[in-house]
């Protein structure tokens, strides 16, 4: 069974939690995922400033962040903090609807627990890759970055 629960810090009506679940479980059954606990957080600037300089030690807000928990019995588990503050503001100079500028942020942080990571060239790029099916699999614009 897959379980999506979302914590919002943040309300914003664009980004339901019918959406992300639906996301959710999209990007999840198709990486052949059957069991799963996720919890997405949708975090303004200083709550996912604060998780960043804590976990990351990175001094700044940031678009999302990551955290694959231990299996328990065969089930998938984690936790996607989303910001909000970020979204936005990347969805507005890139010219782009904030609700897809999000969207890539859960179909991101889902990617990562499924075990795609960006961290060299060739899996940035195989990511980046993924990212842009699930966005034309949920009938959104290619807003993926190119790198």
């Amino acid at each position: 069974m897959l379980e999506i629960v979302i914590a919002r810090q943040v309300k914003i009506s664009v980004f339901t939690n019918k959406k992300i679940i639906e996301v959710g479980k999209e990007v999840l059954l198709k990486e052949g995922i059957k069991s799963a606990l996720i919890s997405v957080a949708l975090l303004d600037d200083k709550g996912i400033h604060a998780a960043n300089k804590k976990f990351l030690d990175h001094d700044e807000p940031t678009d999302v962040i990551t955290f694959p928990l231990d299996e328990e019995k065969n089930k998938m588990m984690g936790e996607i903090l989303i910001g909000v503050g970020v979204a936005r503001r990347h969805a507005k100079k890139a010219g782009h609807l904030l609700q897809h500028e999000l969207t890539l942020y859960l179909i991101h942080g889902l990617l990562h627990l499924c075990g795609f990571d960006d961290m060299d060239p060739v899996s940035r790029k195989n990511m980046r890759k993924r990212e842009r099916f699930y966005l034309s699999r949920l009938g959104l614009p290619d807003i993926a970055p190119l790198q």
